[in-house]
């Protein structure tokens, strides 16, 4: 629900997840005649060209997405500081994705009751709601069943980056625990780069919940990317 009660926020039936397996397995399905050797073969060559390309500095465009390598820092007397630059990159939807985006229909399957969402976050040091947050400042999560509560070990807020380190906040850094608002201090240790956000909890309207449930949204410390655009570019020759 929004702020108007007649208002209703749209949350995806998931149909679980897929991996490059599961996409190599639908691709036997077209009965192209080629041998899985083959598909496995064309499908791991993409991902590497795509791959070393975007890391030599080209602007990839492939119809589905577009992608292209950017910075994280500044740059202290011309010298390049691993632990204070980094490299990213940044994916935006491609022409055929929205296409197919628009040819899509939605089903609304009906009101879904004690669902954990959240809707948006809010840095609060730049107002900014895109998902930025600032290290050492605070951030605003909003949502719903958000309230951080319950004694199992994997309740409470992590923060992960895009190597997989986590880092848990401490309850202390929790600086307000509403079912519909958390405030988090991001701790000032963090560098510069994307997370994923995860609340953890057992809360639920009534009793705890016997089996802790998560939701996730991506945040970027520092300042959320811009992205980037489909024109076309000379390419240079690396980064």
């Amino acid at each position: 629900m929004t702020v108007d009660k007649s208002d209703r926020i749209l949350l995806l039936e998931s149909q679980g997840s897929a991996n490059l397996a599961d996409i190599l397995d639908e691709m036997k399905k077209e009965d192209t005649g080629l041998r899985e050797e083959t598909l496995q073969h064309v499908v791991n060559l993409f991902l590497r060209i795509t791959t070393d390309l975007v890391l030599s500095g080209y602007k990839v465009n492939v119809g589905m997405f577009y992608a292209v390598a950017k910075f994280l820092g500044v740059l202290e007397g011309g010298k390049w500081n691993p632990e204070k630059n980094s490299i990213y990159v940044s994916f935006t939807q491609g022409k055929e994705l929205r296409e197919s985006i628009a040819e899509t229909s939605v089903e609304i399957l009906g009101e879904k009751a004690n669902v954990m969402y959240i809707i948006e976050t809010e840095d609060r040091k730049t107002g900014r709601k895109d998902g930025s947050a600032t290290a050492g400042r605070n951030l605003f999560v909003r949502g719903a069943m958000l309230k951080v509560v319950g004694d199992d070990p994997s309740v409470g807020v992590t923060l992960t980056n895009v190597d997989g380190t986590e880092t848990k906040l401490e309850d202390d850094l929790i600086t307000t625990n509403k079912p519909s608002e958390l405030t988090l201090l991001i701790p000032a240790e963090l560098t510069a780069g994307e997370y994923t956000l995860t609340v953890t909890t057992q809360y639920n309207s009534g009793a705890l919940l016997k089996t802790p449930r998560s939701v996730s949204t991506q945040i970027w410390i520092g300042g959320k990317p811009e992205e980037g655009g489909e024109e076309e570019e000379e390419r240079p020759g690396g980064l």
